[in-house]
């Protein structure tokens, strides 16, 4: 048995309904101009702020976003709710997020050639879960019927990076034989669509991945987990504050502090050269350059940000087909980001060629993993 561990099959599971920058901001503009209606007089005595109105071509140069796939779109649009209408589910039913994991698992599985008897261990890690416990990875594990055990992360858009990291280190150390690392992005409960700067950002989506020895591998696409590299550095620049603390503050556990919301330019100004930084250390611990990686799966948080950080990788702007952007599509989805565009974007890498995943987001937190096709 060698020390090589690797990826060896990722799964991609879309919700079946999707809302566009159009759909979007003709229901954001019809809450606005409704809200500034309702609450002329405070807006002219200067004691709120009117809402300001949108278009989906400012949603689309500030971000790259023309759509995003929704888990419920039922409520979104409703100038009158603003937020989608998803069913409470009995204890005894499968939970909303156990149900988006298993989905992408599955497929995930299939790639790899695995079924439950060559998992044994499931980490579920994504920017929010839907309750503190039981774990969903371990709700996940025992749907699967997969023996073992099972954790929950939450590193919010590196959680799929970070939770990669945890399956590398244990196929490593020999405390597991197969990882399977799920990321279920039910992001939709915790946008603002009230918000004019934040309601489109968000989608929702699962995305898995099987981590295992190189020994055990016989799927078709096969990468080497070359290394690893994180680093978390506190801000305060992107929050969600939503929690149980809530009800003993005696405040709105729904307020718009409580949902997520950002300090942009900051982020922007912020992370972008953090993130090139911190790719070019990576790649300097294997005397590579930016030059010799044939693919770039990047968070997709912002096409803007993405583009900045491949022209201080490369000197220039990376084609679609070295750094593919999913978030046209896609729109923000946490941590599952860079899995989706590797998902979508690495059957066609040859043999030798590196690629790298890497995440950036809230904490702030970055992850990436330098891999080679085998």
């Amino acid at each position: 048995m060698t020390n090589s561990v690797v990826i060896s099959g990722s799964g991609l599971w879309n919700p079946p309904h999707s809302i566009s920058n159009e759909e979007l901001v003709d229901a954001y503009n019809a809450y606005a101009q409704q809200f500034n209606e309702q609450n002329a007089d405070e807006i002219e005595s200067g004691a709120i702020t009117a809402k300001p109105f949108s278009s989906a071509e400012f949603i689309q140069k500030a971000s790259g976003i023309r759509s995003r796939y929704c888990y419920m779109k039922d409520g979104v649009l409703d100038i009158n709710r603003m937020r989608p209408i998803i069913p409470e589910r009995s204890e005894e039913e499968l939970s909303d997020q156990a149900e988006m994991a298993i989905n992408a698992a599955k497929l995930a599985l299939e790639a790899a050639n695995k079924t439950a008897e060559d998992i044994d261990v499931v980490i579920v890690s994504c920017a929010y879960t839907q309750r503190s416990y039981p774990a969903l990875a371990i709700e996940v594990q025992g749907a699967l019927g997969i023996k073992g055990f099972g954790f929950d992360m939450l590193v919010a858009c590196s959680a799929a990076t970070f939770a990669l990291h945890r399956a590398y280190e244990m196929i490593s150390a020999g405390t597991a034989k197969g990882v399977l690392v799920i990321n279920p992005e039910l992001t939709s409960p915790q946008v603002n669509y009230c918000d004019r700067d934040s309601h489109f950002i968000f989608g929702d989506v699962a995305t898995a991945m099987v981590v295992e020895h190189a020994d055990t591998a016989t799927s078709e696409h096969v990468f080497d987990i070359l290394s690893t590299k994180a680093i978390t550095q506190y801000s305060n620049n992107i929050r969600s504050n939503f929690g149980y603390v809530s009800r003993a503050n005696d405040v709105d556990p729904y307020g718009a502090d409580k949902l997520f919301h950002q300090e942009g330019r900051k982020v922007f100004k912020e992370v972008c050269p953090m993130a090139a930084e911190h790719i070019s250390e990576h790649l300097e611990r294997h005397q590579l350059t930016s030059a010799d990686v044939k693919r770039w799966w990047l968070h997709q948080a912002n096409i803007n940000m993405n583009t900045l950080i491949s022209k201080r990788l490369l000197g220039r702007e990376a084609t679609a087909e070295e750094a593919p952007i999913v978030l046209d599509r896609y729109a923000n989805t946490a941590s599952a980001g860079s899995i989706i565009a590797f998902n979508l974007h690495h059957k066609d890498l040859q043999s030798g060629d590196y690629g790298l995943l890497c995440s950036f987001g809230a904490g702030y937190s970055i992850g990436s993993l330098l891999v080679r096709k085998r």
